[in-house]
């Protein structure tokens, strides 16, 4: 692995040039003609003036078009940015001026209307006619793309990544998990995040299998590339793995493995998948600073109630106190991540490059990332997260953790999804409110509320309860937890509250 992403096709391009290597809506390229569209992308990028170092933004839907771009811009050194299609405009705005890109690639649902723009007939026209452009093939640890932090609890940082550590992910995966040619990945997240252009065309270019990438998100539509496309391994949320396990007559016999990230996966909806679909959810960790996975359950199917996998052995995680000591494997405190220093993985990772902040990079602290994830990790690297550290509720002086109450509603046959979340209170400082999506007709909130009382202490307790249609999420199915005040506000009051 110690080439740049220009090279990561080279590979599968000498030992299976007409294997496939990308599937989208519009159609399926073999590695020869991915590596073709990539140089042809690569040279308009170069005629649009992007030279090594300058960033290309893209805001693209899921489909052939956004790979190729994806692959030419590294070839010519230039600096990855994903601007998601389902963003506000004022969202799309910011993450524009936080990258400060020399060109845009603009599909139909982009909101700019700057000069950078070049529209997807214009980026057509320039495919069409593009010369080659010079080959930069960069230093394994120089700047390749940025990664946007979720920005569920606050405005999104632009995270900076180097080669290597966008290319380590799909190297140790494809390693620990034994894939190879017959691996056909299916993603249905947007590829303008970060993480998933890791973890689809170039983890797959390194097992030299395919990469399915889908354009729907909906249950059926899942469904039905996973059954026409004959998926092997794929990733979603909670939500979707939820959806799929209430549709039992859906076909998914190719599935090998079910990947479940973004938000906590309750151990019950495991069960529940794998007694209608015939596979185990495995439970990741993943953090954008990784980037991508950072704990996953075994590929033999293992896996431990309330935990996250096990740590990838790139890595060393560990919790730590509040003094910045490291804890002793077991012990609850923030979960912070460093390279290995043993095994034929040490030493490989690299911290993230820093931040792009007013046109240059801030690096980062020196030391272990911390994750803002309060956890353990036993003797056996079991990774377990209790929730996020400034996500914490201090109810009268006693801190609850909304995770860890979200995981006791979540086992009600009545809840389809949960939220826990604090509302300001004069006396206590802050109190407990649940917001509350129903699997039915009818919500009982007493007996939610008698659930929590068996399993919790009386402090941890929901003292407000509300029904919600809808949880607000962003595009990786995470619950927007800056909405969730705003909610309970709406909800108090009505019918639906308690």
């Amino acid at each position: 692995m110690e080439s740049s992403i220009a090279r990561v096709l080279d590979t599968a391009l000498a030992t299976r040039p007409n294997a496939p290597a990308i599937e989208a809506a519009a159609g399926i390229w073999s590695y020869a003609e991915l590596d073709d569209q990539a140089r042809r992308a690569a040279g308009a990028l170069w005629s649009l003036g992007v030279r090594p170092g300058d960033r290309v933004a893209a805001c693209l839907s899921n489909d052939l078009t956004i790979v190729a771009a994806f692959h030419g811009a590294q070839r010519i050194g230039a600096v990855w940015a994903g601007i998601g299609e389902a963003l506000s405009e004022s969202e799309q705005r910011h993450l524009y001026e936080l990258c400060e890109p020399a060109v845009v690639l603009a599909g139909p649902r982009c909101r700019l209307t700057t000069p950078e723009c070049v529209d997807s007939a214009r980026w057509t026209q320039l495919i069409a006619r593009a010369e080659a452009a010079p080959l930069v093939d960069p230093a394994i640890d120089a700047p390749a793309a940025i990664a946007f932090t979720s920005g569920t609890s606050g405005r999104p940082k632009a995270v900076v990544h180097s080669q290597r550590n966008l290319l380590l992910p799909g190297a140790a995966l494809v390693a620990t998990r034994g894939w190879g040619p017959d691996l056909r990945k299916g993603d249905s997240f947007p590829l303008t995040i970060l993480n998933l252009m890791v973890l689809s065309t170039l983890l797959t270019a390194q097992a030299g299998g395919c990469a399915v990438i889908m354009d729907r998100r909906d249950v059926d539509g899942v469904a039905e590339w996973i059954a026409t496309r004959r998926v092997t391994v794929w990733n979603g949320a909670p939500a979707q793995l939820f959806d799929l396990a209430h549709r039992p007559e859906l076909e998914l016999s190719s599935l090998r493995e079910v990947w479940s990230g973004g938000s906590d996966t309750p151990d019950q909806l495991r069960a529940a998948f794998a007694a209608v679909h015939g596979v185990v959810p495995r439970a990741t960790y993943g953090l954008t600073e990784a980037p991508t996975v950072v704990s996953i359950d075994p590929v033999d199917g293992a896996w431990r109630p309330g935990s996250s996998g096990r740590v990838l052995p790139q890595y060393d995680v560990a919790a730590y106190d509040d003094e910045g000591h490291r804890l002793p494997a077991g012990e609850l405190g923030e979960l912070r991540l460093c390279a290995a220093g043993n095994g034929p993985w040490a030493h490989r990772w690299r911290p993230l490059l820093g931040y792009w902040e007013s046109g240059g990079l801030r690096p980062p602290e020196s030391g272990p990332i911390a994750t803002g994830d309060i956890g353990t990790v036993d003797d056996e690297g079991w990774l377990t997260v209790l929730d996020r550290k400034k996500l914490v509720i201090i109810r009268g002086g006693a801190n609850v953790y909304p995770l860890e109450v979200e995981r006791v509603i979540g086992a009600h046959p009545t809840v389809a999804k949960v939220a826990v979340c604090p509302v300001p209170d004069d006396r206590l400082g802050q109190r407990v409110a649940a917001l509350v999506e129903s699997a039915g007709e009818t919500m009982d909130f007493q007996a939610l509320t008698d659930a929590c009382r068996t399993a919790l202490a009386g402090y941890k307790v929901p003292e407000i309860w509300c029904r919600v249609d809808a949880l607000p999420v962003n595009a990786m199915g995470k619950i927007d937890r800056t909405r969730l005040g705003e909610l309970v506000d709406r909800h108090r009051g009505t019918g639906e509250t308690r």
